[in-house]
């Protein structure tokens, strides 16, 4: 018995003398030989990554005004397991419909889509889920409908008798999104970007990798709970924030652009619409808008196909009589038009064929001049075809650039589509029809030339790239020469023939653009178009346009419009009423919002159209500045309260005449309420509002006559009053009281500048 024991106690012995021997080999095997592979990989089990993404930068316009920026969004989450454990899945569904439906025709479906996720199950169909955000009208929404559902989830508790911080089963999170102030304002040109933060379109994909930055990455050593460790070695690279992008346009004019076409569009009808402002002199786009538009914030409710098109560099189609410019001026280049040389108007062959002017039988026999000015395509046809002949008359097309792309810093662009062959194809091309086809920037362009004295520029809309910290310019792009395409001379004697286009009230096509204070140098197009599936031109379906520039003596400012098929019940003689009387509109608006005086205003007081550079006046006392502005002949408007001047407008080194006025500030403008601007002229009020960042609408005319918030946020209403509708005008006073502090200018002679209509942002329709 006594062995047996021993030998049990032996072998119990022995099994874990060996056990530990094992563990042993074990631990040694563990800690020595694979010691760093399994350090390698609890390191990475301790440690967590954080994407850090970085901020996408801003698209700003001329003047630092902003069109696209990041914001704050929120996406609504459900919790169905509590929603269920409440009962409130029809209160909460109904109430989250009325939010966040975007027209009552989508609120039942709507209905459904949340009624299916606040009832959701996880997918062994056990219990319900815990986190289902609402997607897509749910996802990324602005403050406004995250503020409903917050009242919402209020009158839920209320209902309930629950406390403020009880779960109602909706949860907001803080997101980030793209969001576009302007909503259709130069929608065509900025594009999108979606909710995934994807660049979808326009500047935005053709910019993406200036403005998308940098992602970064935080990393740090945690435990098994996910805590960072005491003394953990942390790893981070900032992200770097994208660039800032400041174009040329002006969005002033950009929203000139879009009234005006809102209401040819709503007059005429047409398929679509086309608009582009420039300054002549550099090419740079002033604006650049289309119909049918849309609002980047809310893309998804538009027609991709339709209504994203920009058919400024996206579209071609046959210019009819715009395209003269180019017969005109190689003729006259080539000293072949004699203005009071006279022909036979009406009918013309050429080969085969026989070419009519627009009215088919013509004037009888007429001037070339007055050729020009009625349009007369035979006057054309005997200019490029007898005198310029085929050759010169293809040369000058190209020269304008006709014949390739003008590589404008927009995506989208085609190139036009010049392909005569036969004696006839050339005759049509002189009027611009058959086989000329070209796209709306070719023609602005071209006109740019003919304006700035003979040099064909490289249009462009990207005027800098800024750091998104300091501001400073990192890459500027600069007005380039093509090529020099007549001379100054031709150009500015295309232009007195242009004029007349315009000016001549009896004959001229385009004399319902005439203006009393400026002189207009443009011309019509009315071409007839091939219908999709037809082989010949329709009698009853034209493409309308219109390109001008003024003023002639000067010109600061170049229009092309186009209407693709408006409706104008089969009569082509409404064509001239289509597009003249916009033309007119944005040009009156814009020489004037831009300060040019009058063509008609005396020598005498020029003095007043004098441009002065802006000096610097930061980190300066409010007294220095004063005396500094007034050294120069410059009106000066303090702000706020604080030792040093903290920012000024306009930027020191900016041109601006001496009628303008410079505004400083002693303490942050946004800080500081908007001050009192009854009294003030349209443009110190606009400047003002600029100032201090705050949107301004207007309506009516002349002098501010009262002032209310507009909507939530930084925004004003302005109503304005001429001096004659105010008892007081006799008097010279100005239109009313203004309450003592508040500067208050008098009237000057270029008060009729400062009297138009203007608004610094887009959702005002006229």
């Amino acid at each position: 018995m006594t062995k047996k024991i021993k030998l049990r106690s032996l072998l119990l012995g022995g099994f874990f003398t060996l056990l530990f021997v094992v563990l042993m080999f074990k631990v040694y095997w563990i800690q020595v030989v694979e010691a760093s592979w399994l350090l390698e990989k609890a390191e990475k089990r301790w440690e967590t990554d954080k994407v850090l993404a970085p901020v996408r930068g801003s698209i700003l316009d001329r003047n630092d005004k902003v069109l696209a920026v990041e914001a704050t969004a929120y996406t609504i989450a459900l919790n169905p397991k509590v929603i269920d454990a409440l009962h409130i899945a029809e209160d909460l569904t109904q109430g989250l419909a009325d939010i966040l439906k975007e027209s009552e025709a989508s609120r039942a479906d709507l209905v459904n889509k949340i009624r299916e996720r606040a009832t959701k199950k996880n997918l062994d169909g056990t219990d319900f889920a815990a986190n289902v955000e609402v997607r897509n009208e749910g996802w990324k929404i602005e403050k406004e409908k995250a503020d409903q559902v917050r009242v919402l989830i209020s009158n839920l508790q209320t209902k309930l008798k629950l406390g403020a911080r009880a779960s109602v089963g909706i949860s907001i999170l803080e997101d980030e999104k793209r969001y576009y102030p302007g909503e259709t304002l130069a929608s065509h040109i900025l594009g999108y970007t979606n909710k995934e933060g994807e660049a979808s379109l326009g500047l935005e994909l053709n910019l993406n990798d200036t403005l998308k930055g940098v992602p970064g990455m935080l990393s740090y050593e945690k435990d098994g709970k996910g805590v960072e460790l005491p003394d953990a070695k942390v790893n981070f690279k900032p992200a770097e924030d994208g660039n800032n992008v400041r174009l040329t346009i002006d969005k002033n004019i950009q929203f000139y652009l879009e009234s005006a076409l809102a209401k040819v569009n709503d007059k005429w009808h047409p398929k679509s619409l086309t608009a582009i402002a420039v300054d002549p002199k550099t090419m740079e786009i002033l604006g650049m808008a289309n119909t049918p538009n849309f609002n980047p914030n809310t893309y998804w409710n538009y027609d991709p196909q339709k209504d994203f098109r920009n058919g400024a560099v996206a579209s071609r189609y046959e210019p009819g009589s715009t395209f003269k410019l180019v017969t005109l001026a190689g003729a006259v280049e080539e000293g072949l038009f004699n203005p009071t040389e006279t022909y036979q108007s009406g009918s013309i062959k050429v080969s085969d064929r026989i070419l009519h002017d627009h009215n088919l039988v013509g004037w009888g026999k007429i001037t070339f001049l007055e050729g020009l000015k009625r349009s007369s395509n035979v006057a054309f046809v005997k200019l490029g075809i007898e005198k310029l002949t085929q050759n010169k008359l293809r040369d000058y097309i190209n020269k304008f650039g006709f014949d390739q792309k003008t590589n404008i810093d927009m995506p989208g662009e085609v190139k036009g589509l010049i392909d005569m062959k036969y004696p006839s194809e050339y005759a049509t091309a002189t009027y611009g029809q058959g086989k000329v086809v070209v796209t709306a920037i070719q023609q602005t362009a071209a006109y740019a030339a003919i304006a700035n004295g003979g040099k064909l520029m490289w249009p462009h809309i990207v005027k800098d790239i800024l750091d998104p910290k300091t501001g400073k310019v990192i890459t500027a792009y600069e007005p380039q020469v093509i090529r020099q395409v007549v001379s100054p001379q031709t150009a500015a004697q295309v232009s007195g023939y242009l004029e007349q286009v315009v000016s001549d009230q009896e004959v001229g096509t385009g004399k319902l653009a005439y203006m009393e204070d400026y002189r207009i140098a443009a011309k019509t197009g009315t071409a007839n178009i091939v219908l999709p599936g037809e082989k010949t031109y329709s009698p009853d379906t034209w493409v309308i346009s219109f390109i001008g520039y003024a003023p002639v003596e000067d010109p600061r400012i170049l229009i092309t419009l186009i209407a693709d098929q408006p409706d104008l019940g089969g009569n082509y003689h409404l064509g001239g009423q289509v597009l003249a009387p916009a033309f007119k509109e944005i040009v009156g608006e814009s020489l004037q919002y831009m300060g040019v005086a009058s063509s008609k205003k005396p020598k005498t007081i020029t003095k007043e159209a004098n441009r002065l550079n802006v000096p610097n006046l930061l980190d300066v006392s409010s007294t220095s500045a004063k005396d500094t502005a007034k050294d120069i002949g410059l009106s000066l408007e303090v702000f706020g309260k604080g030792e040093k001047v903290v920012d000024q407008f306009p930027k020191a080194g900016t041109q601006i005449l001496s009628t303008q006025h410079i505004y400083v500030a002693m303490q942050p403008v946004e800080e500081m309420p908007l001050p009192n601007l009854v009294g003030k002229s349209l443009r110190d009020a606009v400047e003002t509002c600029s100032f201090f960042k705050i949107d301004c609408q207007t309506s009516g005319e002349g002098y501010v006559s009262e002032q209310s918030a507009a909507g939530e946020g930084r925004s004003v209403t302005l109503q304005l009053k001429p001096l004659s509708d105010k008892a007081d005008t006799a008097s010279g006073s100005t239109p009313s009281a203004t309450p003592a502090g508040t500067p208050t200018p008098s009237p000057t002679p270029n008060a009729k500048t400062e009297t138009q209509r203007t608004t610094t942002t887009a959702n005002k329709q006229r």
